[in-house]
């Protein structure tokens, strides 16, 4: 499987949008300081995820969710899901 994911800096607040083929390994990448993108907002959680079959879909999305706008509107609905728990 291959997976898109939206993390959240506990520290900034801010949204990071990625794909990768090993969800796990990968977060733990972000947390553990080896992706220098998102080293200096660490910790990171990982508040969405999608799971594809094909890496080309997982790279559109994340290529989706990187829009500005979509950007903006995804955070607005993880705003309020995350609000409803």
């Amino acid at each position: 499987m291959f997976y898109t994911y939206v993390l959240k800096s506990t520290v900034s607040g801010d949204l990071y949008i990625g794909s990768c083929q090993d969800l796990k390994v990968r977060f733990d990448q972000h947390n553990l300081g080896k992706t220098r993108s998102t080293r200096a907002y660490r910790p990171w959680l990982l508040i969405y995820y999608e799971a594809y079959r094909d890496k080309r879909y997982a790279t559109k999305r994340e290529k989706q969710l990187k829009n500005h706008a979509a950007k903006n509107n995804l955070r607005m609905q993880l705003k309020y899901s995350l609000e409803g728990d």
